[in-house]
C-alpha cells in the first residue's frame, strides 16, 4: 500500500477485498492494515466510512460475530439485512444478532 495512505484508506482498501457472502472482524482488517492492536480504530473508520454501498463495512463484526448494535447507516437490523442479501444469514441471541463465523469468516 501506499506510504502516503491513512490509516482509514488503508481500511477501506482492505474491506473492499472482504467478498460477498462472507465477514471479516474488526482485528482481521486491523491486521491487514498492519496495526494488529486497532480494531477499535478500524471501527471508528467503518463509522465514519465517506462512501457506504461501495466500501462494504456492513461485512465487519466483531470477534464472536456480533453485529454492531449502532451500525452507522441505520442500526444492526438493517446490517442484518444487507449481510442476509448477500446470503450471510444472522441469528439473534439475547437481543443481539450474530453470524456464524465457522461458515462464514473469510479466510484471507
Amino acid at each position: 500500500m501506499d506510504e502516503k495512505q491513512t490509516f482509514f484508506d488503508k481500511v477501506y482498501v482492505a474491506v473492499m477485498r472482504v467478498p460477498c457472502g462472507r465477514v471479516a472482524t474488526y482485528g482481521q482488517i486491523a491486521r491487514l492494515c498492519g496495526s494488529p492492536r486497532s480494531a477499535r480504530a478500524v471501527g471508528y473508520a467503518l463509522h465514519v466510512n465517506p462512501r457506504p454501498g461501495i466500501v462494504p463495512c456492513h461485512r465487519i463484526v466483531n470477534r464472536e460475530g456480533r453485529l454492531a448494535p449502532a451500525f452507522a447507516f441505520g442500526g444492526a437490523q438493517v446490517q442484518k439485512q444487507l449481510l442476509e442479501a448477500e446470503g450471510v444469514p444472522a441469528c439473534e441471541r439475547d437481543g443481539l444478532f450474530y453470524v456464524d463465523l465457522d461458515k462464514f469468516l473469510w479466510k484471507n
